[in-house]
């Protein structure tokens, strides 16, 4: 059951602005302007608050987030950047353009927020009131549109308030976004690749790599807010090296657990909980470290026990059932 919140909305001012940030460190949630749409905030090192980002948005599918810096220096911080987005970065940041870039083995994101892959998009927006938010807080966001998800992009403070009312803490009210439509994305990962259309036209990007971009088969026909964010595009963004069994009731010999609640009687090579409070949200949070740490034991199954199909446990079966696909 969704607990309301009495969302505040605030003009934008350096007193809104700090009041947004200590909302963030506190981990809630904020919708703020940027250039393209609003943005709904969330700490990007912070698991549960990513987790409760997915559900204000309604029906959440765990894809990955773009992570929101103030400047190029903090987004080095996070990811390797190759020549062409060294590029790129330095033609359109700030700006309407996200780089899908190899993170750094200490990038503090949490694997919620990355779904599990060892990829990161990372975006400087050009809006002052987004880059005050994020200078004021000090760590990366989690900023997908602030709309339910399906709905039309929200581009006023307006917008979000008649989507997402009760359902987040803070928005902060900066006026119309300017560009209108969600940022271009752009792999750097080996050859440089169009992932979805946006903000910045495929022709400036190419003018400044000297050479086409290679364009996704998904990127040609984008399918709204949901359009991939990063690579990994198959059904499954993490799938562990050992076999998954869903829905276990019990364990059998030399099996690792993932359990939720109060964990299977028995003795399991390595035992993790999502939550021993059976807490969905705490659940999310935790999925996708748990799920790397059980296949980092060297145990060759995991058995993982019954997830509520509701709220939050959609999303998380959702992945579960991609992660244990047949490979």
């Amino acid at each position: 059951m969704t607990v309301e919140l009495a969302t505040r909305i605030l003009k934008a001012d350096p007193e809104a602005i700090a009041d947004a940030a200590r909302c963030l460190a506190a981990g809630g949630l904020v919708a703020f302007p940027t250039e393209t749409v609003y943005g709904l905030g969330a700490d990007a090192t912070d698991g549960e608050a990513v987790a409760r980002l997915y559900a204000a948005k309604g029906r959440p599918a765990f894809n990955p987030l773009i992570s929101h810096l103030p400047d190029l220096k903090a987004a080095q911080a996070l990811a390797h950047f190759n020549d062409a987005a060294a590029r790129l970065a330095q033609a359109f940041w700030p700006g309407p353009l996200t780089l899908v870039l190899r993170k750094r083995t200490d990038c503090p994101v949490s694997e919620l927020a990355t779904a599990g892959l060892d990829s990161i998009g990372l975006r400087v927006p050009d809006h002052p009131v987004a880059r005050n938010i994020l200078t004021a807080l000090g760590r990366p966001v989690v900023a997908p549109s602030a709309n339910i998800s399906g709905h039309v992009s929200p581009t006023d403070a307006a917008h979000v308030m008649a989507d997402l009312q009760g359902r987040i803490d803070l928005v902060i009210g900066g006026g119309p976004a300017t560009v209108g439509v969600e940022s271009t994305i752009i792999a750097c990962l080996d050859e440089p690749t169009l992932l979805r259309p946006g903000g910045i036209a495929r022709e400036a990007i190419e003018n400044i790599l000297g050479h086409p971009l290679r364009v996704a088969p998904e990127a040609q026909n984008p399918s709204g807010e949901e359009a991939p964010l990063a690579p990994g595009m198959l059904n499954s963004h993490y799938a562990p090296r050992a076999t998954m069994r869903l829905n276990a009731s019990d364990l059998r010999d030399g099996e690792a657990l993932l359990a939720f609640g109060a964990a299977l009687a028995g003795r399991a090579s390595k035992t993790l909980n999502l939550s021993e409070r059976g807490d969905l949200v705490e659940a999310a949070a935790n999925l996708f470290s748990h799920l790397r740490a059980l296949d980092a034991s060297g145990a060759r199954a995991i058995a993982v026990m019954p997830i509520p199909h509701e709220g939050l446990g959609e999303a998380i079966n959702d992945r579960l059932q991609r992660a244990a696909a047949p490979r």
